[in-house]
């Protein structure tokens, strides 16, 4: 059985990749963003369900429930997709002067864009199927108790557990990459996404499904609107900052950076 990738050979991995994906045509890169939004809602949705009625306590249940909701990115990462919060691992390849600052920005644009639009249409056929009936409106229920929580948060709040969050989601991907076959890869992204959804941090793209899903659901008014918008936009930030600072900035650092010629730094 052959190892898995060094972590240096990681980091030019994704060196190259970066350099791929900012030059991937643009229906091609919206099509796959909307598949990646539309998986992470499926792994939002099955995290849903699955701790609704839960009795087996708060520790166990989210540690369930974080297991169900690496769906999302298992599907992402193996089926093929493009999602917003890994795609912060690009910052590498900008780093390294292989793509230009507006090709990075165009990418990220995109792909939030078709993730977007990928969790909105999910969260209209949730609705179609009306799925929150199941248990009798029990995960009805607990969406809109889950959305409450989200959007109660401070500014603060959802900025950090946003950082914490995508470092958590870069690094299942980082180890994904490391992995040489498809086992692997679903291993790699099982544990670190089980623990920052165990640990309750905030992921942009799952709350667009999230928090619309709980939106549509709300007859009461019981979901801040200006709560939702707020965690939208704290998160979001949070997210690019964990993902391109705490984990593509130091293994640039690490591996690529310090290993370059001057003239490649400059």
């Amino acid at each position: 059985m052959a190892d898995a990738h060094s972590p240096r050979e990681i980091a030019r991995k994704v060196e190259i990749l970066g350099v791929a994906k900012t030059q991937s045509p643009t229906l091609s890169l919206l099509l796959l963003a909307v598949l990646a939004g539309a998986f992470v809602s499926l792994g939002a949705l099955f995290f849903t369900v699955v701790v609704t009625g839960s009795g087996l306590g708060f520790g166990i249940t989210r540690l369930i429930g974080g297991t169900s909701f690496s769906l999302g990115l298992i599907l992402v990462v193996v089926a093929g997709a493009e999602l917003f919060t890994g795609n912060n691992l690009l910052a590498m390849a900008w780093a390294s002067g292989r793509i230009r600052a507006r090709e990075l920005v165009r990418s990220w644009l995109l792909v939030y864009a078709g993730n977007v639009i990928g969790c909105l249409g999910t969260v209209l056929l949730v609705l179609w199927a009306d799925v929150a009936s199941l248990g009798g409106g029990a995960v009805g229920e607990t969406a809109l108790e889950i959305a409450r929580a989200k959007a109660g948060l401070s500014i603060g709040a959802a900025f950090a557990r946003g950082i914490l969050c995508n470092a958590l989601v870069c690094l299942a991907v980082w180890l994904a990459m490391g992995g040489r076959s498809v086992a692997d890869r679903i291993l790699a992204i099982l544990f670190p996404i089980t623990a920052f959804v165990a640990m309750g941090f905030e992921h942009s793209i799952a709350n667009w499904f999230f928090l619309p899903f709980a939106l549509a659901l709300d007859g009461q008014g019981s979901v801040s609107w200006i709560g939702v918008g707020r965690n939208l936009a704290a998160v979001s930030v949070g997210n690019v900052v964990g993902g391109t600072l705490l984990v593509a900035g130091v293994y640039w650092v690490a591996y690529l950076w310090s290993g370059a010629a001057p003239s490649e730094r400059s």
